[in-house]
């Protein structure tokens, strides 16, 4: 089995998570579009498995939680009439939980916006969290369901932040966010502090990601064509974002350092090692043989 070499896996993964789609770095890294995606499902496995075993008693102070829209193949609502959609195609939510302080991303999931995917989500950030939080999310009702009965009436301080807006003025262009008119902060369970109700950073979060993965670009042709090439693609997110990316906000630190987890910041190259780690050695091919072909 042929491999690239580690700079040139590494540059591709770079590039992966600067945005670049996967044809043009198929093209500047002069690689086929089919190698590229191979080495992103190889990095979202790895990456997955890495995440899920590394952020693991996490002492935190203040999460905030959101959830950030996308498709995969057709939007929901075009989903009956596309041809040929692969499962799970239609509307992708992915939620996300960040620590306000070390910017860290706690946990994510890929899925529906229900209460199912709420309370597999909360769930697992419970696990993940070492001491009591102050937990703040938006309005969406799933989340009181799946907050309540992970956590327990005493189990956590948890706020909720409701944006209001205006109605759309005439003559508002199609796309233009409406009028944000005023934020109403709820004090739901325990005692949170009414100062820290927030979800800035977890919606700031939220635009790093649109601007960091070409799939999330709005009113393109950029979406994913498969819901698994979207998980993989968000797996090799976090990671860099977590562990490689250095944030100005932590003076150079990246979220994991910034969190304890690790002492120093990883590289692209530790990504690859990751790969390489859990495919094993590469096997080197036999000998080649020609077939004999007989006369019609």
């Amino acid at each position: 089995m042929n491999r690239l070499p580690v700079e040139k896996r590494a540059q591709i993964l770079q590039m992966l998570c600067e945005g670049s789609s996967m044809r043009s770095i198929s093209r500047v890294a002069d690689v086929s579009l089919n190698t590229v995606t191979k080495l992103l499902v190889d990095a979202g496995i790895a990456c997955s498995a890495f995440h899920d075993a590394t952020v693991r008693n996490v002492n935190s102070q203040r999460v905030q939680c959101d959830e950030i829209w996308s498709f995969a193949y057709p939007k929901a609502k075009n989903l009956p009439s596309a041809k040929a959609a692969p499962l799970g195609s239609g509307d992708v939510w992915t939620w996300t939980a960040i620590d306000a302080d070390t910017k860290l991303i706690l946990s994510w999931l890929v899925g529906d916006r229900d209460t199912h995917a709420a309370t597999i989500f909360i769930n697992d950030l419970k696990d993940r969290l070492a001491n009591r939080v102050r937990l703040t999310t938006d309005g969406h009702r799933p989340y009181l369901t799946a907050i309540s009965n992970a956590f327990g009436p005493d189990g956590i301080d948890y706020g909720i932040l409701q944006k209001l807006y205006g109605k759309e003025s005439e003559g508002a262009k199609r796309y233009s966010p409406p009028k944000l008119i005023g934020i109403d902060r709820d004090l739901v369970l325990g005692s949170p502090d009414i100062k820290h109700v927030s979800t800035s950073f977890v919606e700031r979060q939220n635009l790093t990601m649109r601007m960091s993965m070409r799939r999330f670009t709005r009113l393109t042709n950029a979406f994913s064509k498969k819901v698994e090439n979207h998980y993989h693609a968000l797996s090799l997110y976090f990671v860099w974002y977590n562990f490689i990316k250095s944030h100005k906000s932590l003076k150079g630190l990246t979220p994991a350092m910034a969190a304890g987890l690790v002492s120093s910041p990883l590289e692209m190259s530790d990504i690859v090692a990751l790969i390489d780690k859990r495919e094993g050695e590469p096997k080197k091919r036999g000998p080649y043989k020609k077939r004999a072909i007989s006369a019609a």
